[in-house]
């Protein structure tokens, strides 16, 4: 943590508790233009993965399926 971080956190613990929400909550927020972005890249992936299941491309696999895939996966790079 660099010394600004722990200066500004230093500096919100003496905020009252309506002050320390109103600053989470700012600090929370991403601003629109940003946020656009992110969504505009998330319907991007989305509509890709999408066709590539609609078309056979790929194939559904189960959530159980996909964490044995994983666990397999790291424990061949551990060895």
């Amino acid at each position: 943590m660099t010394s600004r971080l722990e200066h500004y956190i230093a500096e919100g613990k003496t905020l009252d508790a309506d002050e320390r929400e109103i600053a989470a909550l700012s600090l929370r927020q991403i601003d629109e233009e940003r946020q656009a972005e992110v969504d505009a890249a998330w319907d991007e992936t989305i509509n890709r993965r999408l066709d590539e299941l609609l078309s056979g491309k790929v194939e559904a696999v189960s959530g159980r399926e996909t964490i044995a895939i994983a666990r397999a996966r790291a424990a061949a790079r551990r060895k």
